[in-house]
């Protein structure tokens, strides 16, 4: 997969200036580029497909180093932004009062209708080709649909209403009054019905990738037989594109480790990075994770991006039933170290936790991976501010730096992949979709299914065997009171629809933490409004950042539409796009 992304990178650069992303909104034709007659070819059209993959990372001209797949600056709950004091200005009123002029919004815009314009290329060009056979033309547009739903999919879960653009247009200041998830539909639906089982390069999608894929566009609209009809097959006899059947990884913290990538079975459609490649950039490596290290640590740069407090005592367990608590878990607090310096001294929490909360939160006292013990307030800016916590998943490990870190930029570039889409992700979806459904027994086997992969011992974090010498490797002793067990038989159906519904949304928030999906899933679930001012009700009273801090039913599900493109979108004096409603 590495050097697949060394090619994918290659053919991007070279056919960029082919498929301009049309910076003012698609509408700029590019000066010198090579007409699309001459890319009708085999090699054309495959090169210009990469370049719709290349597109995923958010990165080339729409960077600002906040664009990756968590899309981390649109993640209250989970996490504080993390600047304590200043801050990248884009960004940090995200986390506050949006406004339709945040550069941000804009830069997010157009990085997505970045990649539906090479998405379109692609099938402008693919319709002329001869060189193709019909199977092969049929695998290419499939793939080129599937990534234009993709990206069609984060347009219309961040901002709602959006313009559809496709091949077919050539009047691109299109409005944005009609709602687009039938044409999202379709592209998978076509993707489904003609990519292949597998694929000669692990990094392009698959027919479970799309199934994948469908079932989540249904499941966001509330249709759960359709979704599940998708998630059956996906559990019951998918295969990645490399044709392994579909499963989790033996270990949580395998889909963060770079080497466990190319023959994982749970990542079923990832955005790929890779650090080292010898061109003298971190063009390839995960940039938009690259703010997100400890600050004043081996990693150099940013603080942003920390696990809230509310997130870490969401793994605290019962330490008679090794259950989560579902409704009170803020007065079971994680042991925290706010305001306590590194050189004083802090015993870290003694009680009964999810053994995930340490492969997602780096805290004060817990080994971080094989970097040494994590020492707290020194790796923070402000812990007043922002909290103790700091991120992990993004991490990479010390004894494999030199072939997945690239520190050829001012901040750390990984070769860690970003999953849009993993099994466990599938799994806990499917639960959803069994759930509404009233098939509790089914959705809380699938909740288990995720909680024994977490319960099994050879996943936990284990202390050094010397706490001043990491690289001599772990020992057989726990780094925590690690604690978690199954839902007993029928615990689902004895408390209900709604009940095991909470159960689920919860090992979402657990098992996913940090990924970017928690703010989604609060608004599709119609909870964002209660969940997100409890927590900014509880979290003012640990940390300032989130002074001020409120979601405003019927206005905060969505982001405004950017206002940048309201205004080049304007015919004869009147704007084309319209406003979302609450935003001026």
């Amino acid at each position: 997969m590495k050097s697949y992304k060394k090619w994918l990178l290659a053919c991007a650069v070279a056919v960029f200036t082919m498929t301009s992303c049309k910076e003012e909104f698609l509408d700029y034709t590019p000066q010198g580029a090579l007409g699309e007659d001459l890319l009708a070819t085999k090699d054309g059209v495959n090169s210009l497909l990469i370049g719709a993959y290349a597109a995923l990372d958010g990165q080339g001209n729409y960077g600002l180093n906040i664009n990756g797949g968590t899309a981390w600056a649109v993640g209250p709950d989970n996490a504080i932004y993390g600047s304590g004091y200043g801050g990248e200005s884009h960004a940090m009123p995200l986390s506050t009062s949006v406004e339709p002029i945040n550069e941000f919004l804009n830069e997010r815009w157009k990085a997505s209708y970045a990649g539906v314009s090479r998405c379109n290329a692609v099938l402008r060009v693919a319709a002329k080709t001869t060189e193709l056979s019909e199977a092969e033309l049929k695998n290419i547009i499939g793939q080129a649909r599937f990534l234009r739903g993709h990206y069609y999919f984060e347009l219309k879960r961040m901002y709602n209403m959006v313009p559809w653009i496709d091949e077919n247009t050539t009047d691109f200041k299109q409005p944005n009054d009609k709602d687009i998830w039938p044409l999202i539909e379709d592209d998978f639906k076509y993707a489904v019905e003609n990519v292949t089982a597998t694929q000669p390069d692990a990094g392009r999608v698959n027919k479970t990738t799309a199934q994948a894929y469908l079932g989540k566009v249904y499941l966001y609209q509330k249709k759960y037989p359709e979704a599940k009809t998708n998630f059956d097959f996906v559990i019951n006899g998918g295969i990645t594109s490399r044709g392994k059947k579909v499963d989790l990884n033996p270990e949580f913290e395998d889909n963060h480790r770079p080497e466990k990538e190319l023959d994982s079975p749970e990542a079923l459609f990832s955005i790929d990075m890779a650090a080292n490649v010898g061109n003298g950039t971190i063009a390839t490596a995960n940039q938009g994770s690259m703010l997100n290290f400890p600050i004043n640590s081996p990693f150099g740069c940013c603080g942003n991006f920390l696990p809230s407090i509310d997130l870490v005592n969401s793994f605290r367990t019962n330490p008679n039933t090794g259950l989560p608590y579902l409704d009170d878990y803020n007065k079971h607090e994680v042991k925290a170290d706010i305001g306590i310096l590194s050189s004083q001294p802090f015993t870290p929490d003694a009680g009964t936790l999810d053994p995930r909360l340490d492969w997602t939160a780096g805290r004060r006292g817990i080994p971080f991976k094989d970097w040494g013990l994590m020492p707290g307030n020194n790796w923070i800016r402000n812990s007043v501010a922002t909290g103790p916590y700091v991120n992990l998943k993004n991490i990479y490990w010390n004894a494999t730096k030199n072939l997945y870190y690239d520190g050829t930029a001012w901040a750390p570039g990984s070769a860690i992949n970003y999953n849009v889409i993993s099994f466990a992700d599938v799994l806990l979806l499917a639960a959803e979709a069994e759930a509404q459904l009233g098939n509790l027994d089914i959705a809380q086997a699938y909740v288990n299914r995720i909680r024994t992969r977490a319960a099994n011992p050879k996943g936990f974090l284990y202390k050094y065997k010397d706490d001043a010498k990491p690289e001599l490797g772990f020992s057989a002793t726990p780094a925590a009171n690690y604690l978690i067990k199954l839902y007993p038989e029928g615990n689902f159906k004895a408390g209900g629809k709604d009940y095991a519904l909470k159960a689920i949304y919860f090992e979402r928030k657990i098992e996913l933490a940090m990924q970017g999906h928690r703010f989604f899933d609060l608004v599709r679930w119609g909870l964002a409004d209660s969940f997100l001012n409890a927590y900014y009700a509880y979290e003012i009273n640990k940390v300032t950042e989130v002074t001020g801090l409120k979601f405003t039913p019927n206005k905060n599900e969505y982001y405004p539409i950017p206002q940048t493109q309201i205004d080049i979108s304007t015919v004869d004096g009147k704007a084309t796009l319209k406003q979302n409603p609450g935003y001026q």
